[in-house]
């Protein structure tokens, strides 16, 4: 099988390969021609291994994501499931309200499991959650990191906030019901990540 090119952007290019006879994902990070070689390679190499890291990590946590099957740093390559499930953005408009709501609790429960554990994903949009075996997995921690901040969690859920204002703006009360999700898993006090969301949604408007 010849690599099928899934998505390109800026970092990173994800396809479809074959690894010891099944098919799997490949992410690999990009080369930028606008660095020093080896700072590049350094960089590269150090990205790969933490978001290898942090998928791994959620993992343990209970988390679903995909499995690892081999970090090659040198290259920049995480070899990994390929999980042929659909993407929550796909889905969303198909669910009856209260399928919604519960795709939407689960949403926020997983959250809730990272953050409990300071894993902060970087990029929860609903193309970046997939829908299988009636779980959802997070998938691409490319902008990820450990943080324990509230900050961190606050923005975390707050990119999700945005995503479906502009990408679901006719389901209005999804976040509320993520959120609800979120609260009930979370170990620290939701109300104060929520005040720090209601924070930088008033940061945003008065930029």
């Amino acid at each position: 099988m010849d690599k099928k090119i899934l998505y390109r952007g800026a970092e990173a290019e994800i396809c479809l390969s074959i690894y010891m006879g099944k098919t799997v994902v490949q992410k690999r990070r990009i080369k930028k021609a606008y660095r020093i070689p080896e700072i590049d390679t350094l960089l590269i190499a150090s990205r790969t291994k933490e978001e290898a890291k942090l998928i791994s990590e959620s993992r343990t946590h209970g988390v679903s994501v995909p499995l690892l099957y081999d970090v090659d740093l040198a290259s920049g390559i995480i070899t990994m499931e390929y999980l042929q499930g659909k993407r929550i953005k796909d889905i969303l408009h198909t669910l009856q309200e209260s399928e919604r709501k519960h795709l939407c609790q689960k949403i926020g429960e997983g959250i809730a499991r990272l953050h409990n554990h300071d894993i902060i994903h970087g990029d929860i949009t609903t193309s970046n959650m997939i829908l299988l075996d009636d779980r959802i997995h997070f998938i691409d921690f490319g902008l990820g990191c450990k943080n324990g901040e509230l900050e961190a969690k606050g923005v975390d859920l707050h990119v999700l906030m945005e995503a479906f204002e502009s990408t679901h703006s006719q389901y209005p009360q999804c976040f509320s019901y993520v959120f609800d999700g979120y609260s009930k898993q979370f170990h620290g006090d939701a109300s104060a990540v929520m005040n720090k969301i209601d924070d930088i949604v008033q940061r945003g408007r008065y930029r």
